[in-house]
């Protein structure tokens, strides 16, 4: 069988892939601080044995939660002469203005820690100064005494010749077997030095806890007896060997959230819907992503931590393109001095979790509102695992609704429109902030939350259709199974997009990416014939700070088809940025994405059956519906719906693993893939 596992914040979730096709879930609480246990109890609640496996993939937070609760190693920086303040110095892009008393973001490693080595390479790649690694050596005896686990290793102008850095790492791993080192050309062959330098630091941040991490499941499941290849999701919607992920985990820093984004757009594809936003509403957070013409969108600026008040820091890897922001099912209410009601970002976690789980949690949370307006089902809380402690909910309500002067009712429905408004906003900016209509496009809800909010959701931005996905609270690791082996090669290259020596150099360019990548490929193992390639190019008008990337052709670039790919820069430009400029055009970065076919999940299609949903009906119950009033609303047992049935709002279909809320004017039926396809009367 095939098995995907996803590490969220609140639970842990599998999904697997019978011989015969079939497809099953399961969940667990999440156990911080030993995810391979949680990991390991999903399994057993699945009630499969690893040593059934024929395939694995797995996907986790452990790098963005080290990196965000600051529990990486002790690491350590050398770099060229003249540039150990790189870090220190970073960049002039304060979001907070004009706050005279503004702090930068501390760096990751701290100046003592800083070292320099002579020897220089230009931006050319030629070397204008020989590397001496004279006083390497003291260097790394000083490291030793200071308790250092991990060195990064940033040189000048490596992304263009890397021959210094591979010197350099190479004399460390034989001065120094035991730390933990990784070297900037092993991560990004793009320019801008103060990013190149952040995202190497925290890759060796992160390094020995994933290396920890990884080597403790694989062995774990080894143990258990596994004998498939383990895969583990990264950030840039594809799966890479643990190999390669433990020498560069930085990759993984937003695995769980891309494997959902790539569902989506996956499953886009499958109901031809190529235009879709999706949104994944979890415990703890809410992230959300933009897909046009089926495809996901990544970028290689990713910013971690960056808010109102802090610059944040960059990462220089590809990263599916998200917002995420701390709101979910676990998200707290609280009331700030002025008396006014906020909705996370302060998380209850899995532990306490929310008022309703019973476990000694004091603060109500969003998934707290939802049962007190009738919208969940206190008795079959989390797929009847729990009966909802619904005397603490009320307690917890009462407690806000003293410092708010209004009623448990209000107070609730304030908890969930807050929270909607929150996440309507983050909608925005992957949409609005970069000239996206939203009403163009489908809405796929899933995570634990997406269908109990995504009506309103919907609603608010003029969105007509919606998609509540088969297996939505464990989507994300559905998404997994959908995903190949795939590695991106990013080259910093300035060519000016004019005359056929133009075309013959980005010819030759990327033809040097896909030798290099099918030697890698080739070296693990991988047939050639697996392996296929895409193309994108970074394109700006000439001298510009800021690039945008388009998709390129295969092949021999023609000169025909370079002012083919001038034009798409022109109105891709000019959707992005309302206007178009008459001005040379240059090439500043190669992207080239290369895929290697793994064994994949295949949805099933079923035949669509009578569309009367009677027989799963359960009962009725009284529901808040926001806006739409108090309604008495049907209840469908969501293990009994069929593809073909549809029904009318207001009803509420009750799954193991979500809620689905359809407000009174909300149409639902379900497609041959069991997913529920929703329509709105009045948008």
């Amino acid at each position: 069988m095939r098995v995907a596992t996803d590490i969220g914040g609140t639970f842990t979730d599998l999904v697997y892939v019978t011989e015969d096709g079939q497809v099953r879930t399961a969940k667990s609480h999440t156990t911080p601080g030993q995810f391979e246990q949680g990991v390991m109890d999903v399994i057993q609640a699945a009630g499969i044995e690893p040593r059934e496996f024929t395939a694995f993939v797995h996907g986790t937070t452990l790098v963005i939660n080290a990196i965000t609760e600051r529990k990486g190693a002790k690491t350590a920086l050398i770099t060229t002469q003249g540039f150990r303040d790189v870090l220190e110095i970073g960049r002039g892009n304060r979001p907070d203005f004009f706050n005279l008393e503004y702090e930068k973001p501390r760096p990751f490693v701290d100046r003592y820690l800083r070292r320099e080595v002579p020897g220089r390479i230009d931006y050319k790649g030629q070397e204008t100064a020989p590397l001496d690694l004279s006083g390497l050596p003291a260097i790394l005896e000083d490291f030793r005494a200071e308790g250092v686990e991990a060195v990064a290793i940033c040189l000048l102008n490596a992304y263009a010749n890397p021959a210094h850095e591979e010197a350099l790492l190479a004399r460390v791993q034989q001065l120094w077997p035991e730390v933990a080192a990784v070297a900037s050309h092993q991560i990004t062959r793009e320019w801008r030095e103060y990013e190149r330098t952040n995202t190497t630091v925290m890759s060796a941040y992160v390094q020995p806890l994933a290396h920890r991490y990884l080597d403790r499941l694989t062995g774990r499941l080894a143990e258990a007896g596994m004998a498939c290849t383990p895969y583990i999701m990264q950030s840039n919607c594809g799966v890479d060997t643990v190999q390669n992920a433990r020498q560069i985990p930085i990759t993984m820093i937003e695995s769980g959230p891309a494997s959902g984004i790539w569902g989506a757009a996956a499953l886009g594809r499958l109901i031809d819907q190529p235009e879709v936003i999706a949104i994944d509403i979890g415990g703890t957070t809410a992230k959300c992503g933009l897909i046009t013409g089926g495809q996901v969108k990544l970028n290689s600026d990713y910013l971690v931590e960056r808010s109102a008040t802090s610059a944040g820091y960059p990462v220089m890897v590809p990263v599916v393109d998200l917002v995420e922001i701390g709101q979910g099912g676990g998200s707290i209410a609280w009331v700030d001095e002025f008396q006014r009601l906020h909705v996370g970002p302060q998380s209850a976690g899995a532990d306490p979790g929310p008022v309703a789980y019973g476990l000694g949690g004091r603060d109500a949370t969003t998934t707290d509102a939802n049962l007190a307006l009738g919208r969940i089902n206190p008795d079959y809380f989390c797929g009847g695992a729990l009966t909802a402690d619904m005397a603490a909910v009320d307690r917890a309500l009462d407690r806000l609704a003293g410092q708010l002067g209004i009623g448990q009712r209000e107070v609730a429905r304030g908890i969930v429109r807050l929270a909607n408004n929150n996440m309507v906003n983050a909608i925005k900016l992957i949409s609005v902030n970069r000239g996206h209509d939203p009403r163009e496009f489908t809405l796929v809800a899933f995570g634990g939350g997406g269908g109990m909010h995504a009506c309103e959701l919907a609603r608010e931005l003029g969105i007509r259709e919606i998609v509540i996905p088969n297996h939505a609270g464990v989507f994300s690791a559905w998404g997994m199974l959908l995903s190949d082996l795939r590695r991106d090669y990013l080259q910093t290259r300035i060519v000016e997009l004019s005359g056929p020596e133009a075309a013959s150099a980005l010819s030759v360019a990327f033809t040097g990416l896909e030798e290099r990548a099918l030697a890698e490929y080739t070296a693990e193992g991988i047939e050639p014939e697996r392996v296929r390639f895409l193309r994108y190019g970074r394109l700006r008008y000439q001298n510009q700070e800021h690039s945008t990337e388009i998709d390129l052709p295969s092949g021999p670039i023609t000169p025909v088809q370079m002012d083919q790919i001038i034009e798409h820069f022109h109105t891709h430009y000019e959707r992005e940025y309302t206007y178009r400029l008459d001005a040379p055009v240059e090439l500043v970065t190669l992207h080239l994405i290369a895929f290697a076919e793994v064994d994949k999940l295949q949805p099933e299609r079923r035949s669509l059956g009578s569309p009367d949903a009677s027989s799963a009906v359960k009962d009725q119950r009284e529901v808040d519906f926001l806006e739409a009033g108090v309604h008495p609303a049907t209840l469908y047992d969501g293990a009994q719906l069929q593809p073909g049935m549809a029904f009318p709002g207001p009803a509420v279909v009750e799954e193991a693993e979500t809620t689905v809320v359809l407000p009174p004017d909300a149409r639902c039926r379900l497609d041959e893939y069991g997913n529920y396809r929703i329509t709105l009367a009045s948008m």
